[in-house]
């Protein structure tokens, strides 16, 4: 096997065992890309043929290894969708190495090193920003499980940790370069491990000081999560709506006390279409004001599949019912109820592509008169431009995170910017099965936990159901596949971070540096082909 192939299975595998949910693992990735760097140094100065391609499959091969082994439970859900995603993100990853290398050959070293961190955040954010978004691999994340290391995330938030990844693995490259060429001076040598050996320990003993000296203010909440384990394979075949009613209802009344403030229930417990216009005048509505009715003070978060209808197109997403002559949007809401007529209504926006919206919409937007001769959707769920916080009787505002939205920590400060207190994810990690996914997913919400300073009340409907206190500790945490109720007091705060006011501020020195150093390679290319051409 050539030496680079085996430089390329030696990163993968560094960076598969330090990625979620493996335990005690995540500061590998301080070194998982060296390898992968050598192996592109060893092809820059070889005098083999066809370099680009050499790099660009090594760099390939990686990634597609490490995204795929890292995230192969999507296939249990969207076999078709989870091709995109192995490929599509081993794609960006790599390109973000094959345009480092490419500059690496036209200018100095340093600048090469700069801009692949450049390349590489844009990489990262764009997965996040686009329509076929999907940030789950986005480097930062890697150290969910570590919490004692990444206090600091509450100023920089995950780009911070991208940022502190390839710099250490940069700077070990750069002294592996310095011993392999004897010529250089042993002072340089030096300067390099001592700046490497700073950018390690520095963060790691400020976030443990932090860690160590966090005191939360007290100001305790009651709250209530339930975990109903209702397959959400068959929950419109072998479950009758009132026997889903039950098991929430009977559940929450095992852990719900008289001053409970939140009930917390899963993404889509209820089990039927809900019209938001009239949800105060259906069955559904009625059985949960009689719940309700003993708890003065509590207030409902609960999942359900809503609607809305319109005379006109009032949104993008917006489908034409041509028997009614109307068009209606359907939501993946979270919706608040208490013991009165208010009822608040959240409509999820970070939407899963391909399974819960049509990426690129506007674009494909000539395409709607076809579907809608057809009776097909145009966009799937409509969603809200902007996160809105639910708020309780006595005032107490919550993030109310519905499932692939908690992956976004600019998203989540969104709602802390607008007075949430705490957060609550809502979700139904079932269709994974039991795999790493929903092990990976319980694991991230506690970075939103540290970004925010914010207690996390998790509710999953099959597992696992957890709260999260303010230093991304677990507190507690459910069984996968088990019904069940926990309750704990939560502290709420007030207090915003660096990080809530400033989202992700890190990412744009990078982005310019990025798009510089791609503006760099055309004009070079350019150049080269006009020179070319006129000899």
């Amino acid at each position: 096997m050539k030496k680079h192939i085996q430089y390329a299975l030696i990163s993968a595998i560094i960076l598969f065992i330090a990625w979620p949910p493996i335990p005690y693992t995540s500061l590998l990735l301080l070194i998982g890309f060296f390898p992968l760097l050598a192996a592109i140094e060893n092809i820059h100065n070889s005098d083999t043929q066809q370099k680009g391609r050499k790099v660009f499959i090594t760099a390939g091969l990686t990634f597609l290894l490490w995204n795929t082994a890292s995230i192969y439970w999507i296939w249990n859900a969207s076999p078709e969708g989870s091709i995109v995603a192995y490929l599509l993100g081993a794609f960006l990853m790599t390109l973000s190495f094959f345009c480092y290398y490419k500059l690496k050959n036209i200018t100095q070293p340093i600048l090469a090193d700069i801009a692949l961190i450049g390349f590489w955040i844009s990489y990262e954010y764009l997965h996040q920003s686009w329509d076929l978004n999907f940030p789950w691999m986005t480097l930062g994340n890697g150290f969910a499980s570590s919490p004692q290391f990444i206090q600091w995330y509450e100023y920089t938030g995950v780009y911070g940790g991208s940022l502190w990844i390839l710099g250490s693995n940069i700077l070990l490259f750069n002294i592996w370069k310095q011993l392999k060429n004897s010529e250089k001076k042993q002072r340089n040598t030096f300067k390099l491990l001592a700046g490497l050996a700073c950018w390690v320990l520095i963060p790691i003993g400020f976030s443990t000081l932090t860690y160590s000296n966090y005191e939360e203010e007290s100001n305790p909440a009651h709250v209530v999560v339930v975990q109903p384990n209702i397959d959400p394979y068959a929950k419109y075949e072998s479950y009758t709506t009132n026997q889903q009613l039950d098991t929430l209802i009977a559940l929450s009344g095992k852990a719900i006390k008289v001053n409970t403030e939140f009930i917390i229930w899963p993404e889509t417990a209820i089990p039927e279409y809900v019209n938001e216009d009239y949800i105060r005048q259906g069955s559904i509505f009625y059985r949960l004001q009689q719940f309700m009715q003993p708890y003065a003070n509590a207030t409902l978060i609960t999942g359900a599949e809503t609607y809305l209808t319109y005379q006109t197109p009032k949104t993008k997403t917006a489908k034409f019912n041509a028997q009614s002559n109307q068009y209606w949007d359907s939501f993946n809401t979270a919706i608040a109820i208490e013991n009165s007529a208010k009822v608040q209504f959240y409509h999820k926006s970070k939407l899963v592509p391909g399974v819960e919206k049509m990426p690129f919409i506007n674009a494909l937007s000539f395409l709607k008169p076809i579907f809608a001769k057809f009776g097909g959707t145009t966009g799937g769920y409509g969603y809200q431009e902007e996160p809105s916080v639910l708020y309780s009787q006595s005032g107490i505002g919550v993030a109310p995170v519905i499932c692939y939205e908690s992956i976004w920590g600019n998203w989540v400060a969104g709602y802390v910017k607008k007075e949430a207190q705490f957060i609550a994810i809502i979700t139904n990690d079932g269709w994974w099965g039991n795999t790493s996914g929903k092990d990976q997913h319980l694991q991230y919400a506690r970075l939103r936990a540290i970004e925010t300073r914010r207690w996390i009340a998790r509710s999953a409907n099959t597992g696992i159901s957890a709260f999260i206190n303010q230093r991304g500790d677990m507190i507690q945490q459910t069984s996968w596949w088990q019904p069940a109720a926990i309750a704990q007091d939560i502290n709420l705060n007030s207090e915003l971070t660096f990080y809530v006011k400033h989202p992700d501020i890190v990412v744009y020195p990078f982005l310019g540096i990025g798009v510089l150093g791609l503006l760099y390679l055309l004009i070079y290319k350019v150049r080269n082909k006009v020179t070319k051409n006129t000899v």
